[in-house]
This record gives C-alpha cells, sequence and structure tokens, in this order.
C-alpha cells in the first residue's frame, strides 16, 4: 500500500505546473520595471535598489523606504564590530612584542600574561571574521531583498487567479490527480 501512495503523490507533485507572469508592464503607465537594474542600484549602493522599488510601486503599495535605514544600521554595525575587534588584535599583538623584547607591561593588557594575551587575540580575530561574515551577509541580503522586491513590483492579484484540479492518466497505465493555474 505504501508504494502505491508514494507513487501517487510523486505522480501528483511532478504533474504540478504553474505558470508566473510573462511581463513586468505596469497598467498604470506602461514602463517595465527592471529587476536588474533594482539589482545593480543595489550593489553599486545599499538601499538604492529599494528606493527603485519604491518609486516603481503602484499607488496604494509604495512599502521599501523603511527598508534603508535597517540596512545602513546592519551595515554600519557590523563595520564597526570589525573595526573595534582589529584595533584590539592590533593591540594585543603590540603587548604581546612588548613583552617578549623587553619584558615592558602596559597599562591596558596589565591583568592578562602573555598566554592570555595570545588567546584573547585569537577570540577577537575570531569576532573580526564574523562581523566580516556578518557585513558581507547583510550586504547580500540587501541586494536579494532588491532583486525579489522588483520581481514582486507588478505582481497581478487579480480575481482572475485560478486553480483547476482533475483527474490525469499517462498512456493509461499510471494515474494520478492534475492541476492547472490560471494567472490570467
Amino acid at each position: 500500500m505504501k508504494p502505491t501512495i508514494i507513487l501517487g503523490l510523486l505522480v501528483l507533485m511532478m504533474t504540478n505546473l504553474s505558470f508566473s507572469q510573462s511581463d513586468t508592464i505596469s497598467k498604470e503607465n506602461d514602463t517595465v520595471h527592471s529587476v536588474r537594474k533594482a539589482t545593480i542600484l543595489s550593489a553599486l549602493l545599499p538601499g538604492a535598489g529599494q528606493v527603485y522599488n519604491h518609486f516603481a510601486q503602484p499607488k496604494g503599495k509604495k512599502k521599501a523606504f523603511w527598508k534603508v535605514p535597517l540596512i545602513y544600521a546592519g551595515l554600519g554595525l557590523a563595520g564597526y564590530s570589525v573595526y573595534t575587534n582589529q584595533s584590539k588584535v592590533i593591540s594585543l599583538r603590540k603587548e604581546y612584542n612588548l613583552r617578549l623584547d623587553n619584558g615592558g607591561i602596559r597599562a591596558d593588557w596589565l591583568a592578562y600574561d602573555s598566554g592570555g594575551l595570545l588567546i584573547l587575540e585569537d577570540q577577537h580575530a575570531s569576532f573580526r571574521d564574523y562581523s566580516i561574515l556578518g557585513f558581507i551577509l547583510v550586504y547580500g541580503l540587501q541586494v536579494a531583498d532588491a532583486s525579489v522586491e522588483a520581481h514582486f513590483v507588478n505582481f497581478d492579484i487579480s480575481p482572475d487567479l485560478s486553480m483547476n484540479i482533475s483527474p490525469w492518466t499517462y498512456q493509461n497505465s499510471y494515474s494520478g490527480l492534475s492541476m492547472s493555474f490560471n494567472f490570467r
């Protein structure tokens, strides 16, 4: 019994055909909204793709400006974290080298011995690396967000959308269900 259920589910999933919109022509002013332009703008200047999408959206659905401060807050926080952790790595390395050369100790790291300095340096170096990864992640997510949002600028949500389920056979040997989606 289980193989027939699995086969039925596989046939059902394989017959699921859906078609998306083929064009991105606005009904208001008959201009094409470019997904590529939104992606490139966002890659060159963070938040520019979101602003471009905001101005291209129809009058009642504008909602992209609120993302720009979040983008710059995320990039700024990650950049500040990279800077402070790199500064601490440099300071700890200088202190360790100073202790090896002539035994001098600065007041900043007085509470740590040489082994503790190496552990702290490794810890702040890994924090710096995670901060760089976070910066890249925020930057990549805002580019992806601009690209995805550009696809949905002229998304059709009219009542003409429908789904039809009907029986389906393949060469009289396999049977299943067929789903068809109509987007226009």
